[in-house]
């Protein structure tokens, strides 16, 4: 119910274009708990997603658009319930996802992407200790 009023919140600043003093640690911790559930591989869009949006580079609209998609991402309300149908009731998050990654695409940077993995490495330490082999 917290995060629910976060978003909403964070919604009114957006559409007013006051987003100097958003707080994005709430709308972070949902992800965090999602990666908890999903794992690294399934957490890396919602996370580009996130760094996109707190870019002062994207328009507001696209924040909108982004700030929806992870929302429904995080919340415990779906569409199609995965308890019922567990295989399809991934799937409406996937699909949201997967078209905000694609409209978001031309937006993801260098840095965005450096950012994301240094916060995955962070969340996933197990993953980090690699060697390479040549």
């Amino acid at each position: 119910m917290l995060l629910l009023l976060c978003i909403l919140l964070l919604y009114n600043k957006i559409k007013m274009g006051n987003t100097t003093n958003i707080d994005f640690s709430v709308l972070k911790e949902g992800i965090r708990n999602f990666a908890k559930k999903a794992g690294r591989v399934a957490t890396r869009p919602a996370l580009l997603l996130y760094y996109v949006m707190k870019s002062d580079e994207t328009p507001k609209s696209d924040k909108l658009m982004i700030l929806s998609t992870l929302a429904y991402l995080v919340l415990p309300i779906d569409i199609i319930s995965a308890k019922r149908l567990p295989v399809i009731g991934w799937l409406d998050e996937v699909v949201s996802l997967s078209v905000a990654i694609q409209k978001m695409s031309q937006r993801i940077t260098p840095e965005i992407e450096r950012q994301t993995d240094d916060t995955l490495d962070r969340w996933f330490p197990e993953y980090t200790a690699f060697e390479e082999v040549e």
